[in-house]
């Protein structure tokens, strides 16, 4: 699965319709070749690209995205009077064509541009999964690798926790367990002070009903938690399954900052 770039947090529309632009003429080479392209390029956008592993295919071998962000480090540091003159000499050095698509011109760009920007390997080991999936949510909100719950389900499963999609298997009136990342909170004003939150795993999307009085022992949890696990009574009648919570408890399934959508 690939995302587009209008879902990374901070880089500009202009930006990325420049970046696809460049890439279409010829494809990028190296961390170095996309900002020596690009000069308008900000290291807040090259970190967030970074950060996110869009820069992985071209952050040197073995590239990962912590390699990524060392390489950004080295590009937006000032190359200094002495670099600059041998970049202005190497630019008039390798100007073969006014046509930037020239293949040849291109080819020469790209290897006066290595031989000034030498790449450095990076010492630093690669992000773990828990690393990761904070980038991707911090840098667009979502994760194309697994959900956080299915990195916690078996030890999830030996608690008792049903996945949401084995509710609609289960018999109405049976006590169980769901979790997952609260995605929503509702409290319609004609449900008489109840809370509906709907929790997201790695199958779906689990119902649970907070009653009034529940909820004013817990509101803390209700309100404020990210990832919470609920013990209840199950509703399983004509189609329609939820929750009824008895417990509430917090989940500490990783630490992020999931969108949630708070009383819609």
């Amino acid at each position: 699965m690939r995302l587009g770039l209008n879902f990374v947090k901070g880089l500009r529309a202009e930006i990325a319709s420049e970046i696809i632009r460049q890439r279409n003429v010829q494809p990028f080479h190296s961390i170095d070749d996309v900002k020596h392209r690009i000069p308008a390029l900000q290291k807040s956008e090259l970190t967030a690209l970074a950060e996110i592993g869009a820069l992985n295919s071209i952050a040197g071998e073995r590239g990962h995205r912590r390699s990524a962000l060392w390489q950004v480090e080295r590009v937006a540091r000032p190359a200094g009077s002495l670099l600059e003159s041998s970049v202005g000499n190497a630019s008039d050095d390798k100007v073969v064509s006014s046509d930037e698509s020239n293949p040849l011109h291109l080819e020469c760009e790209k290897r006066a541009t290595a031989s000034i920007f030498p790449e450095s390997p990076s010492p630093l080991v690669p992000m773990n999964v828990e690393e990761r999936l904070i980038a991707d949510f911090r840098g667009t909100g979502l994760t194309v690798g697994i959900h956080p719950m299915a990195h916690h389900r078996a030890t999830l499963k030996s608690q008792g926790v049903h996945t949401s999609i084995e509710l609609r298997e289960l018999p109405d009136g049976a006590r169980i367990r769901i979790a997952g990342a609260v995605i929503a909170r509702q409290r319609p004003g004609t449900a008489k002070g109840f809370v509906f939150l709907s929790l997201e795993d790695e199958t779906g999307i689990a119902n649970a009903i907070i009653t009034p009085a529940f909820y004013a022992e817990n509101t803390m949890a209700v309100l404020h938690e990210q990832f919470v696990l609920i013990e209840g009574k199950l509703q399983n009648k004509e189609k329609v399954v939820h929750v009824k919570a008895e417990k509430i408890m917090p989940l500490a399934a990783a630490t992020i900052e999931t969108p949630v959508r708070n009383f819609h």
